[in-house]
């Protein structure tokens, strides 16, 4: 499992760690590891090109060690100095090892203009741009001359390399709120940064890379998480020798309408394909027919309108709504699934009732939901785009307003419960952003939930499956439902990996 921080709690494990160490000790480590991805990425270090963009902090200062290393090597390094201050030492060393320096301010000499033709001239020259601007601590929109030297670099052709974050994004939170440095790489120090693992800011880091410089014995209780696949399998419910259909799990489906019965099948799919000991579904005649054709496996109950599920049989958790619809009949079936007494997941048209009357997700058992950030949206009373450029602040004001369990799907996908960390879920691709995906990941949750695991692992196993199975490349969600098997069977009998996807390094 991979842990993340916040820029505070790393900022506090530092401290700690410079307190038992001799000064300059920690950069030292810091600006070794950098200058070590440095020279992966150059190739040649001798005779390349490398252009540091340096700000006032502590990452300044690596970037100037990590560039005196790489000068000392053969490389040219320049140096553009951004920031009001600079790290004295770190900026000596450079000079010694025979880099160039560039002020961009009147506190470092004549100032260079940050878009004038000399510093264009060095950024599309450089093989490599380390981003050394702003540090962990950085928030808010990047100021001048830093937005203009973010958006030269990103226009550059060399590849940029980001010191600890790129700048312009929130550690701490991923909140990008203006322009931000788009790195190919980023290298972080001591521990992973909760901003590098979520969008947007994720979107901005490119590969990202751990150097270890000793921070682990004095870091807290995490604030997020990320699963990998042993986390995964370990997780996941194996049947035993004693096992039969019912202890492992059976799930209720409660989805589809005259008008969407397709949602229906592609439920009862996802629950199925994960391995559910049975599939109880409820609902009208005509996805009944649907789902009928297709799975014969399922137990179904066919509701006339305005009838609850309560004879479609026992189940140990309901999955409801997807294509339910939001009228009278729909809200019928949704108040008599939420009025039982095993955990249910809420997805879908079931989001638009809840948002319509949040006091049905008030009840005894626990619930699940699944939305995207608009169902998100309508639930909280915040402003879709607002949630999809505060994921995290979002996901854990809904797990506080409401109080269930939220899995919000998106660029990144989140699982947020109460007094527990985060988990941000490291598979998938924008390739599942296609119909009906959601419709299996409902049924893949469920199927997991009457299995026995809560809704926080449930929700976090059955986005980590889901990612894996929709693959890369064009696909239907039929296409993912049918990868579920294989999907799981890969990480039961033995994962294919021990880390997450390449964006996350090594």
């Amino acid at each position: 499992m991979r842990i993340a921080y916040t820029s505070d709690q790393i900022r506090a494990a530092e401290a700690a760690l410079m307190a038992t160490l001799p000064e300059g000790a920690l950069m030292e480590r810091a600006a070794t590891g950098l200058a070590v991805v440095c020279a992966r990425m150059l190739g040649a270090v001798y005779g390349s090109r490398v252009v540091l963009l340096v700000g006032g902090g502590d990452n300044g200062g690596d970037a100037l060690y990590a560039g005196a290393r790489l000068a000392a090597r053969g490389a040219r390094v320049d140096a553009l100095l951004a920031g009001t201050r600079v790290h004295a030492a770190g900026l000596a060393a450079l000079r010694r090892a025979g880099g160039r320096v560039t002020g961009l301010r009147p506190e470092h000499g004549p100032a260079e203009d940050p878009a004038g033709a000399r510093v264009r001239g060095l950024l599309g020259a450089a093989d490599l741009i380390v981003d050394g601007m702003l540090g962990i601590g950085g928030t808010g929109a990047l100021r001048e001359p830093y937005a203009t030297l973010a958006g030269l670099a990103n226009d550059a052709p060399g590849e940029v390399l980001a010191v600890d974050v790129p700048s312009g994004v929130d550690a701490s939170s991923g909140r990008v709120e203006g322009p931000a440095i788009l790195a190919d790489a980023t290298v972080t120090f001591g521990a992973w940064k909760i901003g590098l693992l979520v969008d947007p800011g994720s979107g901005h880091a490119g590969r990202t890379e751990l150097v270890d410089i000793g921070l682990g014995p004095h870091l807290p209780d995490p604030d997020a998480a990320v699963l990998t696949d042993p986390d995964v399998a370990a997780l996941l419910p194996r049947p035993g020798a004693s096992s039969d259909k019912y202890r492992r799990g059976v799930v209720g489906i409660a989805a589809g309408s005259e008008r969407y019965t397709g949602a229906a099948v592609l439920a009862v799919a996802g629950a199925l394909r994960a391995g559910v000991g049975m599939v109880r579904y409820a609902g009208l005649a005509e996805p009944v027919a649907q789902v009928r054709a297709r799975w014969p496996e399922a137990v179904i109950t066919t509701l006339a309108p305005g009838e609850g599920v309560e004879e479609a049989g026992r189940v140990q958790a309901w999955v409801l709504g997807p294509g339910l619809g939001t009228g009278d009949e729909a809200r019928a079936i949704a108040r008599s699934v939420l009025s039982s007494e095993v955990p249910v997941l809420v997805d879908a048209d079931a989001l638009t009732l809840a948002a319509q009357d949040r006091s049905l997700l008030r009840r005894g058992a626990p619930v699940l939901i699944t939305p995207h950030a608009g169902e998100l949206s309508r639930l909280i009373g915040v402003p879709r785009e607002r949630i999809e450029a505060r994921r995290l602040e979002n996901v854990r004001r809904a797990v506080t307003e409401l109080g269930v369990t939220v899995l919000l799907k998106g660029s990144t996908t989140l699982v947020a419960e109460e007094g527990r960390p985060v988990r941000i879920n490291p598979t998938g691709s924008p390739w599942l952003a296609t119909g009906g995906t959601g419709d299996v990941l409902a049924g893949l949750a469920g199927a997991l939930l009457a299995a026995g695991l809560s809704g926080y692992d449930a929700a976090s196993c059955a986005a980590y499956l889901h990612g894996i199975a929709g693959g890369e490349g064009p696909l239907t969600a039929w296409d993912v439902a049918e990868a579920l098997p294989e999907t799981v069977r890969s990480l039961v009998n033995g994962p294919r990996h021990t880390g997450s996807p390449a964006k996350l390094g090594s």
